[in-house]
């Protein structure tokens, strides 16, 4: 079994670990990061990017050649993260010799370490795995929001230890979907990505919450804020963007006064780690 450490900062210093860790070619444009990797360690890629200080996006997609240990420093922002699984089982435990946990395809996990122990991911070898990471810091002054604060409310505990998982809300799955098809490139594709992973993290906070409905209104308005603002430095047509947008709205409000008494999303049981 190969042992690596990571330790956390920015994502200059992330993506350098892990091309020390496993090799390969890194290429960095503008807030994107791709390391391509073909060695004996592994083959596959793995992408980022990083929106600034408030948010972070890494896909992995890789088959490891060995049974791999990766020991994950803390992190003093301390992140909340999101995890989505495509193909294949990542482990997980707080610390060497804590519970292993496992997130297999189409589950999602939710997972924050405040606490002094490293987080342990485990990775089998000669199996394709394929996963998505969505990180938000609940500790900086960017932090210091309506939105963060939910977030650390929701999915942190006083132990400094939490991880759920459960099956993944098919519309997140949409959603990643529709991150990885955006066609555009620059600062368009930048203000998409962010907007849909904006998405992605209230609807995490709107299935966790005891109050269904009122998370869905704030998704819409700031898909068509979103929107508005792409559209002033793009020449893409988005008049059949937003009227579909502009339909579901008015269609939500009306579902959502029929399902005032027969609610139909279910809270998942959520699985924590002290």
């Amino acid at each position: 079994m190969k042992k690596l450490y990571i330790n956390t900062g920015g994502f200059d210093s992330i993506f350098d670990n892990l091309k020390e860790n496993f090799g390969g070619e890194l290429f960095i444009s503008s807030n994107e990061y791709k390391l391509t990797i073909k060695s004996k360690w592994a083959n596959g890629n793995i992408t980022g990017v990083r929106f600034e200080k408030e948010m972070s996006y890494l896909n992995f997609d890789l088959t490891f050649n060995q049974d791999v240990n990766l020991s994950i420093e803390s992190n003093p922002f301390a992140p909340v993260f999101f995890a989505y699984c495509e193909k294949g089982t990542v482990y997980h435990s707080f610390g060497a010799n804590g519970t292993v946990k496992y997130l297999k395809k189409q589950q999602s996990g939710i997972m924050s370490n405040s606490s002094s122990i490293n987080s342990v991911l485990y990775f089998e070898s000669h199996k394709h795995i394929q996963f998505s990471l969505v990180g938000m810091p609940t500790n900086s002054e960017t932090a210091k929001n309506n939105f963060t604060s939910q977030l650390k409310n929701r999915f942190t505990n006083e132990s400094g230890n939490y991880l759920y998982i459960g099956a993944e809300n098919p519309k997140i799955g949409e959603k990643l979907q529709e991150l990885k098809s955006i066609p555009q490139q620059g600062t368009v594709r930048y203000l998409l990505m962010k907007s849909i992973l904006r998405e992605v993290l209230e609807l995490e906070i709107a299935q966790h919450s005891y109050n269904y409905l009122t998370p869905f209104e704030p998704i819409l308005k700031f898909a068509i804020k979103q929107l508005t603002e792409i559209r002033k430095i793009s020449d893409i047509n988005f008049g059949a963007i937003m009227t579909p947008v502009l339909y579901i709205k008015r269609n939500l409000q009306t579902k959502l006064l029929r399902q005032k008494y027969h609610l139909e999303l279910e809270p998942f049981n959520q699985k924590l780690a002290s």
